[in-house]
Parts: C-alpha cells; structure tokens; sequence
C-alpha cells in the first residue's frame, strides 16, 4: 500500500490509444487554445486601449478574461504534450499545481461572473444609483476579492487534497490532475476530509448561483416594463451575453459533478471533462463579441489599427531588408 510521500508523479489518462488519434486530439487542441489566448487576448487590448470601455461592466469582463487565459493555460499545454510525445506522466509537483491554479481560476470566474451579474441587476434595476453602487473603487474592491477568493478557496483545497495519504496507487481516470480524480486514489478515512471541504464550497456556490437567479428574476421584470422597444433591446443584448456564460459555465460543471453514477462511462466522462474545462475560454470571448456592439466596434478598430502598422511601419522595414540582402 502506497502513500503520498513515496510517488514521484501522477498517470493521467490518454485521449486516444491510437497515435493518428493522438496527433488528431494535440491539432484539436492546439486549434482550442490558439482560439482561446487570440478572443481573450483581444478583449483585454481592446478593453484595456479602448478609453470608452472604461466601465464596470467591460473592467469586469477584462478581468473574466484574464481567468480565461489562466484556465486554458493550466490544463491543456501538458494534454498537448502528452498526446505529441505519447507520455502520461505529470510531476507530483506539477499535478499540486494544476490544482492549484484550475481551482484558482474556476472559483474566481464564478465569483466574477455574479459580480457581473450584480452589475446588471444595478444598471437596469437601479440605474439612478449605478455610479454611487459602482464607482471605480467599489469596482476595484469586488474584483480584488473575487481574485482573493478564488485564491484562499485554491490554497485550502490544495493543501487539503495533497496531504492526503494515497492508498490505490497514482493512476487518474482524467487528462488532467481533479480534485475528485485524485480523492479516488486516497485511503477512505481521510476522504471524508475533503468531502466537508467541498461541503463548504459548495453551500457559497450555491448562494452566489441562488443570488445570480433572483437577479436576473429582477432584472427580466424590469426590462419587461421598458416601453420602447429599442430600450428593451439594448437591456437584454447587455444581460444576454452574461447570461449564456453563466448557463455554459454551471450547466457543464453541475453535470459532471452531480451526476448519477448509473450515467457514468470513461468516454462521457472525459468528454466532458473537455466540454467544461476547455470550450468555455475559447466560446466566452465569442459569446461576449457577438451580442455587445461596443465592444464589436472596439475588437474592429483594435484589428484595424495593427494592420495598419503593420502594413505602414513592419511590412516596408522587411521587405526593405530582403532587397539590401
């Protein structure tokens, strides 16, 4: 019987057997996250470049994307890796850190995201009282503590998690290193442990998803008594985006989580492990661009502008220098 202190690294299960299959899962990959880094990384220029974006909900959003960024980075480089070089393994202290960071970045997007949705129940509810409600110092204290949040609620799970004595070996039915995966491999007197922790978290999660419903119960009884039928549009192409970022975001997580075990197979499982870890970065971007004609508008003239340097300033300097060579 193994325990923490003698296993050097963790297995972590393949995508494919097959190696044409493997190739094909690293090109899916690497398609997903290229996707993922060029929508986040575009909305935090235009956000961050963009002097009329400098609002609570786009302050939010720029912060939501940098979540993005770091939940994509954690999980799919090393499934990348491993499916190019045909490995398994990952270091214990790797896995500690994947952990840690997942964690990090999946509660501080929640913590975010009703945040945001606290910033449009005050918008269209509270309009009179938006700039007292969220002023940039309130803005900047709600973000710091979602980040904060996220951080203590990461720093408990993982230091719970890993002092855990592992009774059933190192092998994780996951491509990348979960809570639950390894819990698997922990002795039962200590899972219970862990168990009270999760308790904990999700009693909070649950309030923020009971306080995100009532919300928007508010705010769909006020965009309803809008008269004009132009106000109403652009109240809900506001709400909208938020709305379907939350519905993907719990929607995938509360499944996989919760449940039944009768439903439970390695290929719908891993799929979905996929479907909640990896789409969301690449599809949240996305779904935010399509609906919100400002930030659209900045995405447009923040492409504009590098192509125009580009074409003025880069291209002439290199072709310049290919004629002197």
């Amino acid at each position: 019987m193994s325990n923490s202190s003698s296993i050097s690294h963790f297995l972590l299960l393949a995508l494919a057997d097959t190696r044409q299959l493997q190739l094909l899962h690293f090109c899916l990959l690497l398609g997903i996250s290229l996707a993922a880094l060029l929508g986040n990384g575009l909305i935090i220029s235009a956000v961050a470049c963009g002097q009329h974006l400098h609002t609570p909900m786009f302050f939010f959003l720029l912060n939501l994307a940098l979540t993005d960024l770091g939940s994509i980075c954690t999980t799919v480089p090393k499934a990348m890796h491993n499916s190019l070089w045909d490995t398994r393994t990952i270091s214990y202290t790797g896995c500690a850190a994947q952990v840690f960071f997942f964690v990090f970045c999946a509660t501080t997007e929640f913590s975010l995201l009703t945040v945001m949705c606290y910033d449009r129940y005050v918008s269209i509810c509270k309009p009179l009282h938006y700039g007292t409600l969220l002023g940039s110092r309130a803005c900047a204290h709600m973000a710091a503590a979602a980040w904060a949040s996220g951080f203590l609620n990461a720093v408990m799970h993982t230091a719970n998690t890993f002092s855990l004595p592992l009774c059933h070996g190192n092998a994780l039915s996951q491509f990348f290193c979960e809570i639950p995966q390894i819990l698997k491999l922990s002795c039962l007197n200590s899972y219970l442990r862990e168990l009270r922790l999760f308790a904990v978290s999700g009693c909070l999660s649950f309030g923020s998803f009971v306080f995100i419903v009532f919300s928007y119960v508010q705010i769909f009884r006020a965009v309803l008594r809008i008269p004009s039928e132009q106000g109403r549009h652009k109240a809900f192409s506001t709400c909208l985006p938020h709305l379907a970022v939350v519905s993907l975001f719990l929607s995938t997580s509360f499944f996989v989580y919760l449940k039944p075990p009768s439903i439970s197979s390695l290929f719908l499982d891993l799929s979905l492990s996929v479907l909640y870890s990896v789409l969301p970065p690449a599809l949240n971007p996305l779904i935010y661009s399509l609906r919100n004609q400002e930030l659209k508008n900045a995405l447009r003239g923040l492409m504009t502008g590098c192509f125009s340097v580009f074409t003025h300033c880069l291209l002439p300097s290199v072709i310049g220098s290919w004629c002197t060579s």
